[in-house]
């Protein structure tokens, strides 16, 4: 044992307790800084379950794990989860960026171990590699030359480019090592740019809480620069115009609020400007929200109406220059001021490179999208080397989220979203939980064999329906069955339900307080 926690395990000892007990309330009073070696003495006859992201998936997945049984580690290029369904509000002031986020330590895993410190231990660093033969994880540290631990933008370049310096190579952070008894793979996805020319350079996202907050600095800005009398009218005009593309809940959603901005807070502040302010939303398809039914769809078109929101459908970019200078194949080049790109996603880098296991054998990805393939207990499937049959699964390697496809479910059944996510890391938890539990019951099986999941059952999608804020206090609702709700019910629906789905108490009560607050006095709309 590391001298340097033997001290506090021989008095924690004395006052009685299991092996893994004791162990586990050393690392408490340690808290912080594990080296890998403290990490692996704390580990007890518990299975190590490594968790790649800090996601839907991941950060539910970690926070309940019953730590009698496993000991949970969450690599992540940030310390925090990110309540994404608010990223929108929180991009123009309607809500603070910090009730968007929950801190990955601060929620402490299922069992005994629920007192004052953490059971959930973090490595901030980029999954580089896996070791598959050595059952170990490859991390780049993310912090100094590899980022400073900054927030994560929405295209994934900070995976791809890291920090470029002047003579253009890549500086790395210092690599370590983390060994696994179970991993999960549970890195998301990016924001999907279809290759367009200058996306990733001059347009903002909207997958993370650094880019609402850039977006919410460029508004004001752009309100800031069309009020100096040195900015002429054509100037004017075009800092004021706003391009939304993609015609999806995130892209609408935004419009929305930013509607909901200009027409509630800017006349007071900019009573000359809100005349010429215009919202346009782009889209290569025949109509917008194309996953809700065509009503709730023409009713959220004819709301955008009378909000003088233009939607512009079936317009294909083609570039986008610096300026902003949105180019598309209809209307050539469009000057704007901000272009806030939503167009689905895919997968990044991380997923990109893992291509095989070991003994020869590759992972099975989907052919359309690229997702690694799992299969009903979302465990990995791998094919060996030039054969087209006998698929095998990884037993202990699983992958949850918009980064994997189950096999037997069709991209209609299981849509790249929160829900689904959020759901398989519910399911993950419920059945190694329960695998455990009856894995230390049975008396012929000894603690070290590994805890299957096999004789369980599946995963299944339970579709609790889908909504979209449309602005005005307005809402479009749309159930697994029949049923559909718009108007101002379904926005009480929406607030409702996004409230509810909020982890921590402590958000729980800012989220009303800050709706209440910008009711009373309006948002806040200093620049920072």
């Amino acid at each position: 044992m590391p001298t340097s926690i033997a001290p506090i395990y021989r008095r924690v000892a004395a006052s009685g307790g299991t092996t893994t007990a004791v162990l586990a309330r050393v690392v408490k009073q340690q808290h912080r800084c594990l080296t890998i070696s403290q990490l692996d003495a704390a580990k007890g006859d518990r299975e190590r379950v490594v968790i790649l992201g800090s996601g839907w998936a991941g950060f539910g997945l970690s926070r309940t794990l019953d730590t009698r049984f496993y000991q949970p580690v969450v690599i992540s290029p940030r310390n925090y989860f990110v309540f994404t369904p608010l990223l929108a509000s929180a991009a123009v002031g309607t809500l603070e960026p910090r009730v968007t986020m929950e801190m990955v330590r601060a929620h402490s895993a299922a069992g005994p171990m629920t007192a004052r410190a953490p059971a959930v231990e973090l490595y901030q660093g980029w999954a580089e590699e896996i070791d598959f033969a050595k059952r170990e994880v490859i991390v780049e540290e993310a912090f100094g030359a590899a980022g400073g631990g900054e927030g994560i933008h929405g295209t994934g370049v900070r995976e791809e480019e890291r920090i470029r310096h002047g003579d253009g190579e890549k500086k790395r952070g210092k690599m370590f090592r983390v060994g696994y008894d179970k991993l999960v793979v549970a890195v998301g996805c990016y924001a999907q740019t279809f290759g367009v020319k200058g996306v990733k350079e001059h347009a903002w996202f909207l997958k993370d809480v650094a880019d609402a907050r850039g977006i919410r600095r460029r508004v004001l800005e752009c309100f800031e620069i069309a009020s100096l009398p040195t900015t002429t009218p054509e100037q004017r005009d075009t800092l004021l115009h706003f391009a939304i593309v993609g015609g999806g809940p995130t892209g609408i959603e935004f419009a929305a609020e930013l509607h909901d901005l200009v027409a509630d807070d800017l006349p007071r502040l900019y009573p000359s400007l809100v005349p010429h302010v215009r919202i346009t939303v782009y889209d290569v398809s025949t109509r917008i929200l194309s996953m809700f039914d065509a009503t709730l769809a023409k009713y959220a078109e004819r709301t955008f109406a009378r909000q003088n929101i233009r939607i512009k459908t079936q317009h294909h970019v083609l570039e986008v220059r610096e300026g902003p200078v949105l180019v598309t194949a209809e209307e050539g080049e469009v000057p704007v001021g901000m272009v806030v790109w939503s167009t689905g996603i895919s997968v990044g880098p991380f997923i990109r490179r893992l291509t095989h296991a070991d003994g020869g054998r590759r992972i099975l990805k989907d052919p359309r999208a690229g997702r690694i393939c799992v299969d009903g207990h979302l465990r990995v499937q791998v094919q060996k080397e030039g054969s087209e049959e006998d698929v095998e699964i990884l037993p202990d390697v699983f992958a949850l989220g918009d980064c994997s496809s189950v096999a037997q479910a069709s991209p209609d059944d299981l849509p790249a979203t929160a829900q689904v996510a959020n759901q398989q890391a519910l399911y993950l938890r419920k059945t190694l939980n329960k695998a455990a539990a009856a894995h230390r019951r049975n008396p012929e099986v000894s603690h070290r064999d590994p805890i299957d999941v096999s004789p369980y059952a599946g995963f299944s999608f339970k579709n609790a329906g889908i909504m979209a804020y449309i602005g005005g206090w307005r809402a479009i609702t749309q159930f697994s069955g029949s049923e559909r709700v718009r108007g101002r019910l379904a926005w009480i629906m929406w607030r409702t339900a996004y409230l509810s789905m909020s982890v921590g108490w402590r958000n729980r009560i800012l989220i009303p307080t800050y709706w209440a607050i910008n009711w009373l006095f309006g948002r806040d709309m200093t620049r920072y």
